[in-house]
Formats: structure tokens, sequence, C-alpha cells
């Protein structure tokens, strides 16, 4: 009997950003956020605003390209998330920034709260038994995410995760590091997680499929949300710019530029090994053409 399964080649295709940006208050999310859409070359940035319309006061800042807002006060239930994402796209949004996600899990309306209800309402306050409803809901707002048309850069506040260890007998708290306020696992459904650094606003990766944040911890800039364009563009719309930055070539130093990037990209798992190879022998035959090594 013949199987429903196929088995094929892996091949990178053009994709969305799928990026989750956290930090304490004042850690530099929504600024980041901003950042990165401009160095993505975005053109119609729509931010929903749970923060009071904080992002307001980043209009007109050094690299911030304009962007309109979407005010998003509560009750923040998933529905009305999915609602302003929803809002966004009718807009015409190539990148949609939801600043915060945090709310429709802590804020008033979101699943905590809803939770609690449910189970006073129809489980005798068993909020264990509630959260058969409320786990759909919630899961729907990821959905809604996962599913949009736009490029997503979400942000979430984080706090300090504490736990009480036993030291010799006697209780002691200590620092675990910090947690998202967010349901646990809603990191593992973006590409990219950035923990901002309060002191100096860098980024350090707790997640990266796209290797584009490895090395030392930076902060964002628009040349970080240029890198990730060029990943999310896939390896055939990346090597056509290659090889269009190739063809145009009138001199070596041109050529010796577009090699150097290739083997930029081929360390970074951007290209395959076979597809930069090619893209050399290109760089090489436009050099002879022009009458000097590579």
């Amino acid at each position: 009997m013949a199987s429903a399964f196929k088995v094929r080649a892996a091949s990178r295709k053009a994709a969305k950003a799928r990026v989750l940006l956290t930090s304490p208050s004042g850690g530099g999310k929504t600024y980041g956020a901003l950042l990165l859409a401009a160095g993505m070359g975005c053109t119609n940035i729509v931010l929903i605003d749970t923060e009071h319309s904080s992002a307001d006061k980043y209009e007109g800042a050094p690299g911030i390209p304009p962007f309109q807002v979407i005010d998003f006060d509560p009750d923040y239930t998933p529905e009305r998330y999915c609602e302003a994402i929803a809002a966004a796209e009718a807009s015409g949004a190539d990148c949609i920034i939801i600043d915060s996600t945090s709310h429709e899990w802590d804020g008033r309306g979101g699943c905590l709260e809803l939770n609690e209800e449910l189970a006073r309402a129809k489980y005798r306050g068993n909020t264990w038994s509630a959260w058969a409803e409320t786990t759909p809901r919630h899961r729907k707002f990821v959905e809604r995410i996962l599913s949009s048309r736009a490029h997503i850069i979400a942000t979430a506040r984080s706090k300090t995760e504490t736990a009480q260890v036993d030291d010799g007998g006697r209780k002691k708290v200590v620092k675990l590091g910090m947690k998202a306020i967010a349901r646990d696992g809603l990191e593992f459904e973006f590409d990219v997680v950035l923990d901002i650094v309060h002191d100096g606003h860098f980024a350090v990766p707790s997640k990266d499929r796209t290797q584009v944040f490895c090395g030392d911890p930076k902060p964002i800039t628009v040349e970080t949300g240029r890198r990730l364009a060029e990943w999310l563009a896939g390896d055939a719309a990346l090597v056509a710019r290659v090889r269009q930055f190739i063809g145009a070539a009138t001199d070596t130093t041109t050529v010796q530029r577009a090699q150097a990037r290739v083997a930029e990209l081929e360390s970074s798992g951007q290209l395959a090994a076979e597809v930069a190879a090619s893209l050399r022998a290109e760089a090489q035959a436009k050099a002879d053409a022009l009458g000097a090594p590579a």
C-alpha cells in the first residue's frame, strides 16, 4: 500500500519574521522592535500598543521609520488580540508589532483572569478544569500570530524568577534568571527570541533559528534588521541578489566584496555549501572577464 507521506529534500523558502523581544520595563523592547522593522525594509508598520500609547514617544526618533498605532485598551482577551491583528492586516501592514503580549496572559481580561472567572462560574472554583476552556482560546491567539501574512515582532515583559532552596537546613531564595510574563512555551512558537538586558540594551538570544544573532550580544540596530531580512528572503531571493551584485560589478574590488559576502553567508548557514561554491565560481568568472583574479 502506497504511503500518504513523501520524503523531500530540505529547502529553506522565503518566510515572514516571527520574533519575540523580552525585557523588564524600560529595557528597550519597543525601540528595538521598530529598529528591526526599519532594517527589514517594512513600509507599513502597525504597532498594537497595550502600553498606554507609549510607542508614540518614539515617533521621529533616530532610525525609526513612520509607523501607525492601534491603541489597545482592556479587556485584553485573546479574541481582542486576534481582532487587533486582523485590523492591522486590513490596513495593509507588512509588519505588525504586538507591544506587548504579556497582557493577553496577565492583564485585565487576560487568560489568567478569564480562567479564574470560568472556574468560579462553571467549575466550583476548580481552575485546573477551567483550563480546558481557556487554553483553546489562548491557542487561537498563538495560531493567529503564526498564520499572519505580515511580519510579526512581539514583545513581552519579563521579571526575575526566584525559587526557594534548602541551604544546609536553612531556606534561601535564589534568582534563576529572567522569565517572560506569558504562558509557558510561548517562546517555542517564534523563530527568534531575544532577551534584552536593561544595562546597555544588549540583545541576548535564547532562541535563534536564523543564526543572525550568534556571537557576542549586541544592541539591536537597523543593520540587525537588514541581516534578518536577508535570512527571511530564503535561498532563492538571497542568491538572486548576490548574483545580481556580481553581474553588475565593474571592477575587481566589487567582485572581492561579493566573494567576502558569500563566505560570510555560508559560514552563518544562510547559504548551502554547494550554492556558495557556485556563486564563487561566478565571481571568479566575472573577475577573469574584468582582467584580474578575484
